[in-house]
C-alpha cells in the first residue's frame, strides 16, 4: 500500500463522502443515514446527531470534490484553505486500541471540521507523495463517483457503486452479440 493506514482510511471515507451528492441521489438525507456513515467509515469523537451538523457535512462535500479535478495547485490551494480555516494542528494521538496516528483537530472539534481537516491531511500525504494521479473520476459512462486507487498495480478504474459490474456484464452482452450467428 502506498500510504500509511490512516491516510489511506481518510481518502477512502473522503472518497466516500463526496460521493454521498452523486447523481444517484443524496446519500445522506437524514441524522440516522450521518450516524451510519460515521460508523462505517469509524469516524469518532464529537457527533451532535442534529440537522445543523447534517447541513454542515452535506455542505462539505462541493468542497472536496474539487480536489479529484485539479492539478497539484490546485488540491494544494485547497488543501491549505481547509486546514487554514480548522486552525489545524497536528499531533500525535492514540485511541480507541489504534496505534498512534495523525489528528489535527480535537476529538470534539465539530465533526464538519474533523472531516475537513482529515482530508485535507490526507491529501497532504497524497501530494507530497507525488501520487496525485490515485485520485480518480469512475470510468463508467454517466457516472461522476470519485475513488482512491490504493491497489498496487494502479488498475482500479471504477467506483464502489457497482459500476465495474455493470462494465463486465456491458463487455460480456457486447461479445456474445459479436460472436452470435447473423
Amino acid at each position: 500500500m502506498t500510504f500509511i493506514h490512516d491516510t489511506a482510511c481518510a481518502l477512502v471515507a473522503t472518497a466516500a463522502l463526496v460521493n454521498t451528492a452523486g447523481r444517484g441521489g443524496e446519500g445522506l438525507p437524514d441524522v440516522p443515514a450521518l450516524t451510519a456513515f460515521m460508523r462505517a467509515h469509524r469516524w469518532t469523537g464529537r457527533h451532535d446527531c442534529t440537522v445543523a451538523e447534517l447541513r454542515a457535512v452535506q455542505r462539505l462535500r462541493p468542497r472536496l470534490r474539487p480536489v479529484w479535478h485539479r492539478d497539484e495547485d490546485g488540491v494544494v490551494e485547497i488543501v491549505n484553505g481547509l486546514l487554514r480555516e480548522s486552525n489545524a494542528l497536528p499531533q500525535l494521538v492514540r485511541h480507541d486500541g489504534e496505534p498512534h496516528h495523525l489528528h489535527a483537530t480535537p476529538r470534539d472539534a465539530p465533526l464538519d471540521t474533523r472531516m475537513a481537516v482529515e482530508a485535507a491531511m490526507a491529501f497532504v500525504d497524497v501530494v507530497r507523495a507525488g501520487e496525485l494521479d490515485r485520485l480518480r473520476v469512475c470510468a463508467y459512462p454517466d457516472c461522476d463517483n470519485v475513488l482512491v486507487d490504493l491497489s498496487r498495480n494502479r488498475s482500479r478504474r471504477f467506483c464502489e457503486a457497482g459500476c465495474g459490474n455493470r462494465a463486465a456484464v456491458t463487455a460480456y452482452r457486447a461479445r456474445k452479440a459479436a460472436a452470435a450467428p447473423d
